[in-house]
């Protein structure tokens, strides 16, 4: 399978996505998280999907768009899979904690494996990652910085400016 670099020019920096030769997003990297070389054009093929995910993030980070629907594809285990769904369901504009997770998945002792494969996550934002907080409350762990985490939660209005 081919995969296809776009670089998008967010608010906070320069991301990355990638998409599959269907055009389903594999995964977005954040601005440090690079490289960000894009050596060749994505196809024609895949040219409507990339105009999507543009058009979503554009909306996104307009406010104007509180949940993303688009066709991902993340690659990783059978458990990490199973966080990233569960991340889908966190409703914009709220936070859980890794140990609130770990909880509904009947794992009392695993937030810290689920703050592991929040961390994997290989498509964030859109996979919301970013909503997953301490359990004291506390900005914990994201791979984007803990300053972009908290911009992305005060774009959401999860933290009172």
């Amino acid at each position: 399978m081919h995969t296809f670099a776009t670089r998008y020019e967010s608010p906070y920096g320069p991301l990355q996505f990638r998409v599959d030769d269907g055009g389903v997003l594999v995964e977005l990297l954040l601005p440090n998280r690079g490289p960000f070389s894009v050596r060749r054009e994505s196809p024609a093929h895949v040219a409507p999907a990339v105009a999507r995910i543009r058009s979503q993030l554009d909306e996104y980070f307009g406010g104007s768009r509180t949940a993303f629907d688009l066709p991902l594809r993340p690659h990783g285990t059978e458990f990490e899979r199973r966080v990233w769904e569960r991340l889908l369901r966190i409703p914009y504009g709220t936070t859980v904690t890794y140990g609130d997770i770990a909880l509904e998945f009947g794992m009392l002792n695993a937030a810290r494996a689920v703050g592991r494969a929040n961390g994997a996550n290989p498509i964030p934002i859109v996979i919301p990652c970013h909503r997953v907080i301490g359990s004291n409350g506390k900005l914990t762990g994201f791979g984007g910085g803990l300053p972009l985490k908290e911009a992305l939660l005060r774009l959401e209005g999860a933290i009172l400016v």
